[in-house]
């Protein structure tokens, strides 16, 4: 029975195992851009879909955290923080 975790062997015939062709190809290449953990987008600055996005998350988070004091305190949470007498 072949052993299920052996070493990958390069395929015969590819010169990118050389280190002088993966230079040259990688300086043909265009840069890539690095996406989001979470999706395929690219993370961008302004009114973006992934700036969107984000600001929902964290806006649940925060509303999160106001039900979550409120439960625990048994106070409202604008007279928690001292906002109102």
């Amino acid at each position: 029975m072949p052993d299920p975790v052996s070493p990958v062997e390069p395929l015969a015939g590819n010169d990118a195992a050389s280190p002088a062709a993966a230079a040259s190809s990688s300086a043909a290449e265009a840069p890539v851009k690095a996406t989001s953990a979470t999706t395929g987008d690219v993370p961008a600055f302004g009114w973006s879909g992934y700036a969107e996005r984000v600001n929902g998350r964290f806006a649940m988070l925060g509303f999160a955290a106001v039900l979550l004091i409120e439960a625990l305190s048994g106070d409202t949470f604008l007279h928690w923080a001292g906002l109102v007498p």
